[in-house]
């Protein structure tokens, strides 16, 4: 797509376009070598290992982190995991410590930091410097004089500080330090005896810088923030020298006078500094952008940071340097835009990735929001200082010029920005009523497919149940698969013009609330069916396996009993033999009588949760059939005690053992399944003292 600035003038603004980009890309090398300086003479005092590449090493935070902790006195844990996840929890907890600092930050994310976005890690760094180097530093003085400007007061010391000196008028903050003079002016004034001015004006201007750097670092213990050589050029960066300006005013005396503060107020608004396009101002800040789902407003000129209205302020009074400034600075950060906007994917068509876009271009809207103010500020301030009528001609045809094309390009952003907004609302829109649609129809087959399963024959055995299950499963996994799509749905981005107003809104709503409202009964019945199947599955396993060991228990006891001798025995030791293992065969089954009570108990447990006639049926028929065999194996069981004791008779034992026979092999605790009041066997010990009289009767 065609760039906005192809729009705004052409050919005949690239140069002045190419000047723009040059120049702040020459701000931002000074300003990353002056604020590493800066951050390791923080590390020093604190003892923490120095950086070398700033927009490398500080993308982890951990560094941040260092250099905050020297800065508030406090101690900051730090994630010591090499992960982007770790590096953005490092950097979001610096930005946090920020906020609970009041230092504000404007388009500022994370990610940016992460991401080793230059120029928004030099804002980053600005804003850290703004806060503890030059407000912290000047803030006992403006609150005392009752300043709220702090670049008005600070140009208002240095001029009182090089009033004695005639070959000194500072001005501003870029040109007026670029021969060295005013450095060693402030220098001298405090420490006249030191060094000689006349020696010093005789300096070329790199000599005059390094002899003020040396001088402030040895006498005076200020790190050389700055090279000479970025500070002998056309124009200077603002921000560094802003930076050292305070470091000097941190250290020496600090009295301003408000005559100084009023001559800088009553400053002439007309002077023109040759080939000065200035730098960025000391109002130059970024933002914080918030987390998905927070409040998130347009920056007005009531929610503006302090530095922001100085900016403003110094603007409407009509000083060409700080239009000429702040006109550069927005410019620049328009270049920017645009290559933003056009760097941004074809719009997609997959829902998920329209979302992304979607987002990514909203905060990019909020991002033109926030900074159009500034637009109409510079607009406003080159329109006051054409009205003010001091200007030459030639210096009102180049504003009314740098006017035009500054309104032109943002309009063609502002329109292009609208552009792409409304194709992914439309295409936004389109797609997640797509899904609207496909979860519609699907809720209608599963409905279906629900009636058809509550329907369906109760299973007649256990492996038509089993089958059930599968079926069942199944089902859950169709639904697990359409949760991912129903967790998009949760996250829709609503979009509604103009045109639609309301009543879309409500119609949307009443959409979503229906689909909801499906998608969770579907839901409710696949867990509570779940749980069912499950709860009568586990039972009706529990009771085949019951029945299946009793089965295999009553097949050892017929064969154990099949055993047992009950006549024409040898002698009276094999008749005590058949008697032990009579015994036993009564003591097994006096103990597991109430098992079979009890799987009779569970069968029709089971028949209650099946409502299955025929596996009711099946369940009733293996039941009965187990007590069959338990009351044919007690009959049995009579029959051979009976048995046993006759043959104890005709063998002539004596009456005492005919008596322990009887007391071993009396059955009357098993003689039927129905007896629910059984003694319990008697001791063996009291079973061979017996001596009962309606025992030895049986």
């Amino acid at each position: 797509m065609a760039s906005p600035g192809d729009v705004a003038g052409g050919g005949a603004n690239e140069e002045f376009n190419d000047k723009i980009k040059s120049r702040s890309d020459e701000h931002d090398a000074v300003q990353k070598k002056t604020f590493t300086k800066w951050i390791n003479a923080q590390f020093s005092k604190t003892g923490k290992t120095p950086i070398k590449d700033m927009f490398t090493d500080l993308r982890d935070g951990r560094k941040l982190l260092d250099l905050l902790e020297g800065l508030t006195g406090s101690v900051l844990s730090k994630e010591r995991g090499s992960t982007r996840v770790h590096s953005l929890n490092n950097v979001n907890k610096v930005l946090q410590v920020l906020h609970q600092n009041n230092v504000d930050l404007v388009n500022i994310g994370g990610t940016d930091i992460v991401d080793g976005n230059h120029k928004l890690t030099l804002g980053l760094i600005w804003s850290i410097i703004l806060h503890w180097q030059v407000k912290d530093v000047m803030k006992d003085v403006m609150s005392n004089l009752q300043q709220t400007n702090s670049e008005k007061l600070l140009l208002s010391w240095v001029r009182q500080c090089t009033r004695s000196y005639p070959q000194i008028n500072v001005l501003n903050f870029t040109t007026s330090w670029v021969d060295g003079l005013a450095l060693n002016g402030i220098l001298h004034h405090f420490r006249p005896d030191a060094f000689s001015w006349d020696k010093v004006v005789t300096m070329n201007p790199v000599q005059r810088l390094d002899h003020a750097f040396t001088f402030a670092k040895d006498q005076l213990g200020i790190e050389k923030l700055l090279d000479p050589e970025d500070v002998a050029v056309q124009v200077p960066d603002k921000k560094s020298i802003l930076m050292y300006i305070t470091s000097l005013f941190a250290v020496l005396p600090k009295d301003v006078s408000m005559e100084a503060i009023k001559e800088v107020e009553t400053l002439p608004r007309k002077y023109k500094v040759e080939s000065e396009d200035s730098g960025p101002g000391l109002g130059a800040q970024t933002v914080q952008t918030e987390e998905a789902g927070s409040s998130r407003r347009p920056e007005t000129p009531s929610t503006m940071t302090e530095t922001e209205g100085e900016m403003k302020g110094g603007l409407l009074e009509g000083d060409l340097d700080t239009y000429q400034t702040t006109l550069e600075e927005v410019l620049t950060w328009l270049l920017m835009a645009e290559d933003d906007l056009q760097g941004q994917d074809d719009v997609s068509d997959d829902v998920e990735e329209v979302k992304e876009q979607f987002h990514t271009h909203e905060t990019f809207m909020m991002k033109l929001t926030a900074r159009q103010s500034s637009v109409g500020y510079v607009l406003q301030a080159g329109n006051q200082l054409i009205a003010q009528g001091n200007l030459t001609d030639e210096e009102e045809d180049e504003i009314q010029e740098q006017m035009t094309l500054l309104n032109a390009r943002w309009e063609a952003l502002r329109v292009e920005s609208m552009d792409r907004q409304a194709r992914l609302h439309e295409v936004l829109m389109d797609l997640q009523q797509q899904q609207l649609q496909q979860l519609s129809d699907w809720l209608t087959q599963t409905e279906e497919r629900i009636r058809r399963i509550e329907t369906q024959p109760a299973a007649k055995d256990m492996e038509a149940y089993k089958e059930q299950i599968e079926q069942h499963k199944e089902l859950q996994n169709d639904l697990e698969a359409e949760q991912v799509k129903v967790n998009s749905l949760t996250h829709m981005v609503v979009v509604v013009d103009e045109n639609s107003g309301e009543s879309a809104t409500a119609a949307l709503e009443e959409q979503l609330q229906s689909l909801g409202e499906r998608w969770g009964a579907v839901c409710r019945w696949t867990e509570e069916r779940w749980h069912k199947l499950q709860e009568v599955f586990m039972v009706w396993q529990q009771l085949l396996s019951d029945q299946s060991l009793f089965s295999i228990w009553l097949v050892e006891k017929e064969e154990a009993l099949n055993e047992v001798k009950t006549s024409n025995f040898k002698d009276s030791g094999e008749i005590n033999m058949n008697v032990r293992q009579l015994a036993i065969l009564k003591e097994d089954m006096e103990k597991k009588r109430r098992a079979l009570d009890k799987l009779s108990d569970a069968g029709q447990d089971v028949i209650q949760l099946l409502r299955s006639p025929e596996a009711g049926a099946k369940i009733e028929a293996d039941t009965e059939e187990l007590t069959q065999r338990w009351d044919s194996l007690v009959q049995k069981l009579e029959d051979c005690s009976f048995q046993l004791m006759e043959a104890v008779t005709d063998a002539g034992m004596t009456q005492v053992e005919e008596q322990v026979v009887v007391d071993t092999v009396a059955v009357d605790s098993v003689t039927s399944i129905d007896d629910q009041d059984l003694a319990p066997p008697a001791p063996p010990k009291k079973r061979l003292m017996e001596t009962d009289a309606e025992v030895i009767r049986m």
